[in-house]
């Protein structure tokens, strides 16, 4: 089962194309995510997920509703964490929670509350105005809102973004946590390294997707820098980044003990992803 469909999607403002003609399918439970550079079309995808803008052109089903002819029986079932804090500064974290909680009738408010607040590290300043807060803070608030109401499917945009490393981490577990439970979190992310820890990843550029694939196949299209020290030589040979590249060019050496080391250097996430958009330049 897929979580969200979208066919032929087509969004402008004006005469920036901010989506052309996106077709996309999110496995239901997964983590997947959207890569690409500032103006790729990231947000603009997201916003009609979630029903915030209206389509150009194109289809768009999210656990097989309309987001516009059927909001409201879409939006009980959904999360959504803006890329920019939708948090009112006086409140505190529990006040927030308790807002959308009663816009969305959750059952046993104060309760429920408190295990957000828990869950996403929040109870120790639960009470404190969120203007007191870091950057990092406002982030898990933000997330702890778009929670509060036990959704179906999470939709965050750059939700560490800014975010110190160690934040970052303790999210990439609260995202696998939730999606352990079989939530489905569609992740907008400009940081490749980001990238690899999600399930499947689509690239986007200039509103259009140019490669979707799981992070080990993805980075199997790039090269490898593979150095092999024999009897005080240095041999230096580029390669597929594939397993099967590897064990044949070692196969030349038969790994004879005069060999002192073995070396490779892979082509990063990023560099793939650049050479993959340079692809399309070239082509367009």
């Amino acid at each position: 089962m897929n979580a969200v469909e979208v066919s032929g999607l087509r969004k402008s403002y004006g005469k920036i194309q901010a989506l052309q003609g996106v077709d996309l399918r999110v496995p239901a439970g997964a983590i997947y995510g959207l890569v690409g550079p500032n103006g790729a079309g990231k947000t603009t995808l997201i916003k009609a997920l979630v029903g915030a803008l209206r389509p150009d052109a194109g289809e768009v089903r999210v656990l097989g509703l309309d987001p516009l002819k059927e909001k409201w029986a879409l939006r009980r079932q959904i999360g959504y964490m803006p890329q920019s804090y939708a948090l009112y500064e006086d409140l505190s974290a529990r006040d927030h929670l308790t807002f959308y909680g009663q816009g969305q009738n959750v059952a046993d408010l104060p309760r429920k509350v408190g295990e957000i607040l828990a869950f996403t590290e929040l109870s120790e300043r639960a009470d404190d105005p969120v203007r007191t807060f870091s950057g990092g803070m406002k982030k898990r608030v933000s997330l702890a809102c778009a929670l509060i109401h036990d959704p179906r499917i999470l939709f965050l945009d750059e939700p560490t973004a800014a975010v110190d490393p160690h934040l970052r981490r303790r999210s990439w577990q609260l995202f696998r946590t939730l999606a352990g439970r079989g939530i489905t979190l569609l992740i907008s992310t400009h940081l490749m390294e980001e990238a690899l820890l999600c399930d499947q990843v689509t690239i986007m550029r200039q509103g259009q997707i140019v490669a979707m694939d799981t992070p080990e196949r993805l980075m199997e299209r790039g090269r490898s820098q593979l150095w092999v020290h024999q009897n005080g030589a240095a041999q230096q040979q580029v390669i597929p980044s594939t397993p099967a590249a590897l064990a044949t060019a070692l196969h030349a050496y038969g790994l004879a003990a005069g060999i002192d080391a073995v070396h490779v250097r892979a082509e990063s996430l990023e560099e793939i992803v650049l050479g993959i958009i340079q692809e399309q330049e070239a082509q367009s």
